[in-house]
């Protein structure tokens, strides 16, 4: 049998180490080396989309692989691809490392320096265990498989631009296409989730930050299953709790929930902390929310600073949503790009708070009425992210393939400028 090994190794001096011994082993099929987590993933994910019987048996992670830290990455993996049996390779061989990438989910330790005979019996072992896997994973039902879902968080630069609205009603729209959607409040002191969809839980995200194995059945019991058909995971009551939630912890619920859901929606509020941070770096997409006002695009380009700063997301993989737009507004979408040098949405929402206090005031957003302005223009912000099902029709007339969701009424495009330099340049010093 033919064993397919991928290694994950970011020194250029280990990986060639590691290729070398490994193109030696018999009936082994190794790929080229990825240089760090975010390929790792990216390419499991790839060969998964395909066939799950082109992802590899056997994925090799170098100690000193990054961003993420081996152990959590590990972890990752073992959640989103089961089938697919980890090795560590690293220096430290003391019995707490040992124990921390077993309870990760590796499948077995090599030390440094490398040695033929014992990567030989690592990977043979990592191989026979994923084979075993893959044989009984079709009459398993309490396993993760798939390559993951899309994950989309929303941050607002500051508080009060709308991020909860927005991660609800684009969340409303994804399940109302067809995907399986989980909706997840991680504003941990002040969510609002709850209160907006009328729902009272005892059970919230603190239930799952102390568990390190988090199965469906686990991870079923902490969500609620609300009448649109979203799964919500909720902030805690009480928001002292939130220190409980960690950016680890954060990290291990995004896999776990990502693993069984098409679509997870995170509302991550406007103050970033540790699982919050953790949660925008892993996402597919990360959307900002701000309003045409100075104060808050200032906000803004605060927040994408202390991304790029913190190393968690840099400006132009960033897309923000410009909410409250008014045609006649100083401070219009092409400037707010230019100001935070993120990408702005095609979609911008319209500021009618109108159509939208009934249904808050009730905690009934889900019932917002269809021919709102704002409810359209959100819908057509999902399909803009790519978080609906195509419907087979759309599909076929190519350009038509999101028309469900967009309606002129709601979605108002990026006006391009006409003469408006100076005013545009006036505006620019008050908000940068």
């Amino acid at each position: 049998m033919t064993t397919r090994i991928l290694p994950a190794v970011g020194d250029v001096d280990a990986a060639r180490s590691v290729t070398t011994l490994l193109s030696q082993l018999p009936d082994a099929e190794p790929a080229a080396p990825v240089t760090d987590s975010t390929q790792l993933i990216d390419t499991l994910a790839r060969l998964a989309g395909e066939s799950l019987d082109d992802l590899p048996e056997v994925v090799l992670v170098h100690e000193r692989i990054g961003p993420v830290p081996a152990l959590e990455l590990i972890r990752e993996v073992s959640l989103r691809f089961p089938a697919i049996g980890v090795v560590l390779i690293t220096a430290d061989v003391t019995p707490g490392l040992f124990s921390s990438a077993m309870e990760s989910g590796a499948r077995g330790v090599v030390t440094l320096p490398l040695s033929y005979e014992e990567l030989a019996n690592r990977v043979q072992s990592a191989a026979q265990w994923s084979v075993g896997v893959r044989r009984h994973l079709t009459t398993g039902n309490d396993v993760f498989t798939g390559p993951g879902g899309t994950v989309v968080t929303v941050s607002g630069a500051k508080g009060g631009v709308g991020a909860t609205v927005t991660a609800v009603q684009i969340a409303l729209a994804s399940q109302k296409s067809g995907r399986t959607v989980a909706l997840v409040d991680l504003d941990l002191q002040t969510g609002d989730i709850g209160s907006y969809l009328d729902v009272q839980f005892r059970r919230s995200i603190v239930d799952l930050s102390t568990i390190t194995d988090i199965s469906p059945r686990v991870l079923s019991d902490a969500v609620f299953s609300h009448s649109t058909g979203l799964a919500l995971l909720l902030a805690p009551n009480e928001g002292e709790s939130a220190e409980e939630v960690s950016d680890r912890s954060a990290r291990q619920i995004v896999s776990a929930l990502r693993s069984r859901y098409e679509v997870v929606v995170i509302d991550c509020g406007s103050q970033l902390q540790g699982a919050s941070a953790a949660a925008i770096e892993m996402a597919d997409t990360a959307l900002l929310v701000t309003t045409p006002d100075v104060i808050a695009v200032r906000g803004a380009k605060r927040v994408v600073r202390m991304w790029e700063r913190l190393q968690i997301r840099k400006a132009e993989d960033t897309v923000t949503l410009v909410n409250r737009f008014i045609r006649s507004t100083e401070i219009q979408p092409q400037l707010i790009e230019k100001i935070t040098g993120t990408t702005t949405a095609n979609t911008a929402v319209p500021a009618n708070f109108k159509e939208l206090q009934a249904v808050v005031d009730a905690g009934r957003l889900h019932e917002l009425d269809s021919k709102s302005t704002v409810k359209q223009a959100l819908w057509a912000l999902a399909g803009e992210l790519g978080i609906v099902k195509v419907p087979e029709k759309a599909e076929k007339n190519g350009a038509k393939s999101i028309a469900k969701f967009k309606n002129d009424r709601g979605s108002l495009g990026r006006r391009r400028d006409r003469g408006g330099d100076s005013r545009n340049r006036q505006t620019t010093q008050g908000a940068s």
